[in-house]
Formats: structure tokens, C-alpha cells, sequence
């Protein structure tokens, strides 16, 4: 399947979220409400528990979560089966399911490369990563390391959001198999699995795997360190969404928590679990665009 990446797309959420969401002129939260979450484990260990916690303390809104996965954090939302979603991938084009679900930008993370803490591998290329995936390198001394076999750990589902992503950033294919030695049903499963097998090898949210005893790999030399991902240097950095129901009853109330989330108290909390705030690295959209831009011309 080819892949026509819009530059439009990230001019409108950008504008959506400078003109809309992120004012500090909404109305204060209502203590004693409740609201629901339902998204994916990455962004619920990389901002949405530590969010949660200081907004009921900051306002008396408690916020209830739970996980599911990317596409649940957008479909629960769509169909009004929760208040507030968490994915780290955009709607799927022509999803009737995803069609009532507004997305929102609130960071920008990283797929990180991990293995467990022993493995010696340090650094591994683009290139190779990708031959990882397709099965090309079956043993880790084809990496500098042990001579042992080499067993990749993937996620379910193409349209996960590690898994939609990867596929876009390895492959500009939407549709690439792997070739996987075993297949877990959610990113919290693969990251335990790594921590316990030294010759496994996946890719996981950088915020999700630095809270595991996991080792992150280098990608093409580069750390997928805060300053890496804010400035763009390391490749493979992606945006993370909060979602919600425009015809949601507490839509205003979800609008203050993402205002919350774009305040002081808000983007701190993101920056101490590794990530940045999303207008801290808003020039990564012009770098997305150019992207987009040459994958068009080379024909993806």
C-alpha cells in the first residue's frame, strides 16, 4: 500500500490545538466529576497516571483509566463509551469507527529500540532494524554480538500504535509483515517478556520502556534521550494524542484537562517522564513536512 503523508494534516492539528483545546480561558473543572480514559499502555505510563493524580489534587476531577490499546483509545471515544482516549497514531482514513473522535497533540515521544540489560549490543543501524523485522538477521553476532539466536518480539494488530508507526517509519507501508519469533497481545506483555529473555529484541514507547529493567539500544548512534526527540535527531520520534467526543456532555470538562496538560503543572509533568511537551517541539512539524514531502516525491 503506498502512503500519501499530508502536510495539511499537521498544519490543521497544530492550529487546533493553538486556537482551540490548549486556551487558558476556559472555565474552571468542576470538582467531584468523574471522567474515563481508555488508550494505549504507552502513554498511559508516560504521562496519563502522573497527569491523573496531580489533576484530581489540582481540581478534585477525578480521571479513571484503563488500557486497551491505540485503537481502543480512539473508538471508545468515537462511539461515546468513554470520555478520553490515548493514541499514538492517527484515525484511520475512511474508519466510520474513529470518524467522531477529535485528536489532539499533547507530546512528542520515541520508539525505542530494547533489549534486556545484559545483551551487549549497544548501537544498532536503521538499516539493520529493519532487516530485524524482515527476518534478515537471525543471530546477534550479525550485530557485534553473542552468537546466539536473535528473537523479535512484536506487537499484535498492524494498526497499534507502535506497530502502525514502525511500519511508516521503517517501511512507508502500512501493510509490512514482520517476522517475529512471537507475537504479544499488548506492549506491557513484550516489555516483560525482553526483561526476561537476554536474546529477544522489540520496540516499545521510550517513556514506557525507561520505567522497565530494560537496556534501549542506540539507533544510528543516537540516544532516544529528551534532547534527541525534541530536536529531531533521533529518527524515530512520533507524536502522542489525547482524544475526545466534541459531542461528549463533558466536553468542556475534558477541554480544561487538555488546557491543564498545556499549562506549567501539565508540561513538567511530561518533561519528568522523558517527553516533550508538544509546542516545546513544534518545529518537529516542519521537519514531518519535509518528510512527507520527499516520501511523495520518491513515490511512497
Amino acid at each position: 500500500m503506498s502512503i500519501h503523508p499530508a502536510g495539511s494534516t499537521w498544519l490543521a492539528i497544530t492550529l487546533l490545538v493553538l486556537t482551540g483545546t490548549a486556551r487558558a480561558d476556559l472555565e474552571p473543572a468542576s470538582a467531584g466529576v468523574t471522567l474515563n480514559w481508555t488508550g494505549c499502555g504507552i502513554s498511559r505510563h508516560a504521562y496519563m497516571d502522573d497527569l491523573a493524580k496531580l489533576y484530581e489534587a489540582r481540581t478534585g476531577v477525578k480521571i479513571n483509566i484503563s488500557g486497551g490499546g491505540a485503537t481502543k483509545g480512539i473508538r471508545d471515544v468515537a462511539s461515546g463509551e468513554t470520555d478520553i482516549g490515548g493514541t499514538c497514531r492517527l484515525k484511520l482514513p475512511n474508519e466510520g469507527a474513529e470518524e467522531h473522535a477529535t485528536l489532539v497533540p499533547v507530546a512528542w515521544d520515541a520508539l525505542a529500540v530494547i533489549v534486556h540489560p545484559d545483551n551487549p549490543v549497544q548501537d544498532v543501524s536503521l538499516n539493520q532494524l529493519q532487516d530485524i523485522f524482515l527476518g534478515k538477521i537471525t543471530n546477534w553476532k550479525e550485530l557485534g554480538g553473542n552468537d546466539a539466536p536473535l528473537r523479535l518480539y512484536v506487537r499484535q494488530g498492524k494498526n497499534s500504535g507502535v506497530g502502525r508507526s514502525l511500519r511508516k517509519h521503517l517501511f512507508a507501508n502500512y501493510d509490512q509483515e514482520f517476522v517475529a519469533a512471537e507475537i504479544f497481545p499488548s506492549t506491557g506483555p513484550l516489555e516483560r517478556a525482553i526483561e526476561t529473555d537476554v536474546n529477544a529484541i522489540g520496540v516499545t514507547g521510550v517513556s514506557s520502556a525507561r520505567k522497565r529493567n530494560l537496556k534501549l539500544v542506540l539507533l544510528e548512534g543516537r540516544d532516544p534521550g529528551y534532547e534527541n526527540i525534541r530536536n529531531g535527531d533521533y529518527l524515530l520520534y512520533r507524536p502522542m494524542y489525547l482524544s475526545y467526543n466534541a459531542d461528549n456532555a463533558r466536553a468542556e470538562e475534558i477541554k480544561h484537562f487538555i488546557s491543564f496538560i498545556y499549562g506549567k503543572d501539565g508540561t513538567a509533568v511530561l518533561a519528568n517522564n522523558g517527553i516533550v511537551p508538544y509546542l516545546d517541539g513544534i518545529h518537529l512539524i516542519r521537519k514531518k513536512i519535509a518528510q512527507n514531502r520527499d516520501a511523495r516525491e520518491r513515490g511512497l
